[in-house]
């Protein structure tokens, strides 16, 4: 039986890890969390939101841009991350209404794929 989700993983390019750390520490606000050690020699970064965590590993030879899979945040203030976005000229999209919930996308500097999502209830 499946009880739950434990990490999620995305990458980005392989000399990208330091501006990765300050898009999604800095600019996102999500806390990262130490890394095994037997895990830090393939590089990249763990974060913890919520129970879950997003792993940041480092990869090339791949176009981010090209796909839909993707990470959702859900987020208590849709407006506020919309705004923060724009101001700084990252492109949003609207998406189709979701019963109970109204979301939005971007892609992240390494062409993820991100939605962010608040229950309206």
């Amino acid at each position: 039986m499946i009880t739950g989700i434990n990490h999620i993983q995305i990458t980005v390019p392989k000399d990208s890890e330091k501006n990765a750390k300050s898009f999604y520490c800095e600019f996102l606000g999500l806390k990262e969390i130490p890394k095994p050690e037997n895990r830090k020699m393939n590089g990249g970064f763990w974060l913890q939101v919520g129970n879950t965590e997003v792993h940041i590993g480092l990869e090339d030879g791949l176009d981010r841009t090209k796909t839909k899979a993707h990470v959702c945040y859900e987020v208590n203030n849709l407006d506020f991350w919309k705004k923060r976005f724009l101001e700084k000229n990252i492109e949003v999209f609207e998406t189709l209404p979701l019963p109970n919930a109204r979301s939005l996308k971007f892609r992240d500097p390494f062409g993820n794929r991100v939605e962010v999502l608040q229950v309206t209830k």
